[in-house]
């Protein structure tokens, strides 16, 4: 459990919040801040034509419609179901970035959250900018305290943790002061949600968490705008999200405002090189470097291991039965067998594996079958992803590799250039446009004229 504070933590938050200004801010956070909204646009843009997107767009629009842009898409909507569109857009690949402390999926709250509320309040680029730099290192304090315990109990961190951290954005932009800023905390912690059952068997409901989690902080401020009293302590109250979610587990909420605003979480958040769970990246990366070391191929294989710590590797091989044969993409994007069989088959790990024609690859699925999954007692979790690969091959050989820290991590990032390549290869014909716009951003302009200009 916590120490008591003598300042309830979503005060401290709040003025924070309410005194921060984008001058106040690194060089080097505001940078890596821009190259992680570019990700996140670029990610979105590819998501544009795929079914799940199809179907979000359609229960959205049972709610009417309203002026907001949508990334990449020609919908109208109103501030919140254009949040939760376009968080769809973000996480709805598993391609988008990832805080790997707290295993959260920032900017995918933190982006349409402070997209929605700053064309809703008239607030310029910079506005937008600072509100969504707060998001994100509000939310990756949030999910840090639990130190991997809200996955470890079924929690999804980025529904939890996401709302916190929109809630600040939002409140932010809407022009909320210290007390207001710290209202939207109180109220956003009866919202914040999600759970992982999605895990059993594919399901889609993971790709709203983020929606949610904006749905929440916008409608949270609302309230907070309107003096709606909510618990003080709610982070760190008997009641309160670490006691109620973390069952038992060890927290220290005093973590959440440490060296808040000299130390920067934003410059931990892991941008991805495959389009999968973070947890199987490690893993991706032991195996076509072992590929390309030994020469081999899918018919050469007679064994696959992978160690890897209890809690994420619950997340990418429980029921191994099904992690083996997964039934559709988003399945497969959690199936550790999968992605290493793939990587196998394939020499890459590619938006293509994981199609309806790389699920029914045979090549693919009977590698899968032949990987066996352990733990590993030296992986460095929650602090980085480690992976541990063994592979036996029928000649007799047996091939290990390592990966301590997952790449992306703050120890092993993906530099600006490489971030801007992915982006290139996510957004295709409007990569051109948009790249400038967004690396642009800070800079005098209007947010509404921004967002409009990434729809479609």
């Amino acid at each position: 459990m916590s120490p008591a504070a003598t300042e309830p933590v979503a005060r401290t938050v709040g003025e924070f919040a309410a005194r921060l200004r984008l001058g106040d801010l690194p060089p080097e956070v505001l940078d890596r801040a821009r190259h992680l909204i570019l990700d996140a646009v670029g990610v979105a843009l590819a998501a544009g034509e795929h079914e799940f997107t199809r179907r979000a767009r359609r229960a959205l629009a049972r709610f009417g419609g309203g002026d907001q842009p949508v990334l990449g898409l020609p919908d109208r909507l109103a501030p919140r179901e254009a949040a939760i569109l376009n968080a769809v857009l973000v996480h709805g690949l598993d391609f988008d970035d990832t805080h790997s402390g707290s295993i959260t999926h920032v900017s995918a709250s933190a982006l349409p959250t402070a997209l929605a509320a700053a064309v809703q309040h008239g607030r310029s680029t910079e506005d937008l900018l600072l509100a969504y730099i707060l998001g994100v290192e509000i939310s990756a304090r949030v999910g840090k305290v639990a130190r991997g315990g809200f996955h470890a109990v079924g929690f999804h961190p980025t529904g939890l943790a996401g709302a916190f951290g929109s809630a600040v954005a939002a409140a932010k932009l809407s022009g909320l002061d210290a007390d207001g800023i710290t209202a939207a905390q109180e109220i956003v912690g009866s919202m914040a949600s999600g759970i992982l059952e999605f895990l059993a068997e594919g399901a889609w409901t993971k790709r709203l968490h983020p929606g949610w989690a904006a749905n929440s902080a916008l409608t949270a401020v609302a309230f907070a705008a309107e003096d709606w009293p909510g618990p003080p302590r709610v982070y760190e109250g008997r009641h309160g999200l670490y006691a109620t979610h973390l069952q038992g587990r060890e927290w220290d909420v005093t973590e959440l405002v440490r060296d808040l605003g000299t130390r920067w979480e934003l410059l931990d958040t892991a941008v991805k090189p495959f389009p999968s769970c973070h947890f199987t990246h490690g893993f991706a990366d032991a195996v076509l470097a072992l590929r390309a070391e030994g020469g081999f191929g899918a018919a050469d294989v007679a064994r696959i291991r992978c160690f890897i710590h209890p809690t994420p590797g619950a997340a990418v091989s429980d029921p191994i039965e099904r992690k083996r044969a997964p039934q559709d993409d988003y399945d497969a994007k959690f199936s550790l067998p999968f992605v290493a069989a793939a990587c196998v088959a394939r020499g890459r790990l590619t938006l293509a594996e994981f199609t309806d024609e790389a699920l029914g690859d045979t090549e693919i699925l009977e590698l899968a079958q032949l990987v066996d999954i352990g733990d590993d007692p030296e992986s460095l979790f929650p602090q980085a992803y480690s992976a541990a690969v063994e592979i036996d091959l029928h000649d007799g050989r047996t091939l290990a590799r390592r990966e301590a820290v997952h790449r992306g991590h703050a120890e092993r990032p993906l530099s600006h250039e490489d971030i801007r390549e992915k982006f290139t290869g996510n957004a295709g014909p409007r990569a051109a446009a948009v790249l400038p716009l967004v690396l642009s951003l800070g800079e005098p302009g209007d947010a509404r004229a921004f967002a409009e200009s990434l729809a479609s």
